[in-house]
């Protein structure tokens, strides 16, 4: 098992910046595929970043290339996502997520385990 708590979330203007992490405890982090999801009202739960076991691969949706960065410290169990440009269609509930399996998963029924979610809100 493994418990995994995010924290960063809250209400910014579009054009700024915020800094999601998500701590993680139970078992080895660094066994586990880590992930970030995220769902707005009335949407499915989409795909936001991708992070190896290593933190040597990432990968992104194509919505958040070149805005957001994902990366974790395995000595620390946490994994973050710096997220800048905001815009208002970021708005949504963000989790994070992970799997003991090896290799790039971008849906979510490949993720075991998840976080309760933070809201990130960006305002026009």
């Amino acid at each position: 098992q493994v418990q995994l708590v995010e924290s960063g979330g809250g209400l910014v203007q579009a054009g700024g910046s915020l800094r999601l992490s998500c701590a993680a405890s139970g078992r080895t982090f660094s066994n586990y595929t880590m992930a970030w999801f995220r769902q707005a009202p009335g949407k499915e739960r989409e795909f936001v970043a991708y992070i190896s076991r290593s933190g040597g691969r990432s990968y992104y949706a194509d919505s958040v290339k070149g805005r957001f960065t994902v990366s974790r410290a395995n000595a620390k169990n946490t994994v973050s996502l710096q997220m800048n440009s905001l815009k208002p269609e970021d708005t949504a509930v963000y989790y994070c997520a992970a799997d003991a399996g090896i290799g790039l998963r971008t849906t979510p029924d490949r993720y075991d385990y998840w976080g309760q979610g933070t809201q990130v809100t960006v305002s026009s």
